[in-house]
């Protein structure tokens, strides 16, 4: 199991600087076109995603430990349910405004809540539930004026289907995230990372035969730039996590959306809207709420574990 010590602003730059090379990913992948397959895109980032990740484990010797695994069936899992996950994701970022499919995309650890509940039987009490069920109100004002175009424009609306497409990689994402709490367990971190990877390369390759296109010199650049900088913001997710608790990092995600809406405008002309401001701030609130309230559990629980332990 991975080590961690304690430097909390450590944790927390590592954490801003995964969060603005994950946003300059997505913008790279929006900038590439907004009619690429989502598979095709899926493999480009999971390929070259691999190429800092194995630099960097060959470069700390932990490469050829980082293949041995006691749960290869488990990386299997969670990178089915992972890449599915990430092609939604991707599908909505190319069919909506930046700042709204961050923004959709934040309902993630509110059905990481629910998924949790159901599938690893975690209590969770009534404060953990009323934050859940507002932040899945702010996710309903977001998504609302997108889904009212199937009235509008039909069933083909890719606007629909795009707010569609970034529930579907919310609720994967929670359910990756239950997998990889049970790899944890038994797994190294340099482990999971890198079979998510592979795996994802080889499940995405395996859209190819489903409309992948020939792409231009400047989009497949993008793409595969696009990847590079996901491998690279993985390794300091990764790394941050070993500096500082999850309860001290994780609201740092929230400025994504602040860096979406400075991109979205001056490189797409994607001006928010007023209803998107509103259903982002509660869904903000209630994430931010989640994460304090799982801190403080988890301090309960330790209280308790430390009493129920000899003493002398």
């Amino acid at each position: 199991m991975d080590t961690q010590s304690s430097d909390p602003m450590k944790g927390i730059s590592l954490k801003v600087a995964s969060v603005v090379i994950f946003l300059c990913m997505s913008a790279l992948i929006k900038a590439a076109g907004k009619d690429l397959p989502a598979g095709q895109i899926t493999f480009l980032r999971s390929a070259f995603a691999m190429v800092p990740i194995l630099i960097f484990l060959g470069a700390h010797g932990q490469l050829r430990d980082a293949f041995r695994t006691n749960d290869i069936f488990g990386h299997f899992k969670r990178g089915m349910v992972g890449i599915l996950s990430m092609g939604f994701g991707f599908y909505g970022l190319i069919h909506l405004p930046l700042p709204e499919s961050i923004a959709l995309g934040y309902a993630l650890p509110l059905f990481t809540v629910l998924i949790a509940a159901v599938f690893l039987k975690e209590r969770v009490g009534v404060y953990r539930w009323t934050a859940v069920l507002v932040g899945l109100t702010g996710v309903a004002i977001i998504s609302w004026p997108r889904l009212t175009l199937f009235r509008e424009g039909g069933f083909g609306s890719s606007e629909a289907l795009g707010a569609l497409a970034m529930l579907a990689f919310a609720v994967l994402g929670s359910c990756a995230m239950v997998l990889v709490r049970k790899l944890v367990q038994t797994e190294r971190t340099p482990t999971i990372v890198l079979y998510f990877s592979l795996f994802a390369s080889i499940f995405s390759l395996a859209t190819l035969p489903f409309g992948w296109i020939a792409l231009s010199w400047p989009s497949l650049s993008l793409l595969a730039l696009a990847g590079f900088c996901g491998g690279i913001a993985q390794l300091l997710l990764t790394s941050s996590y070993r500096y500082a608790d999850v309860s001290t990092i994780a609201p740092f995600e929230y400025i994504s959306i602040v860096l979406g809406l400075i991109i979205g405008y001056f490189l797409f002309d994607e001006v928010p809207t007023g209803t998107m401001l509103i259903g982002t701030s509660i869904v903000v609130v209630a994430g931010i709420f989640v994460i304090f309230r799982e801190h403080r559990l988890d301090l309960q629980r330790r209280a308790e574990l430390r009493h129920k332990l000899p003493q002398g």
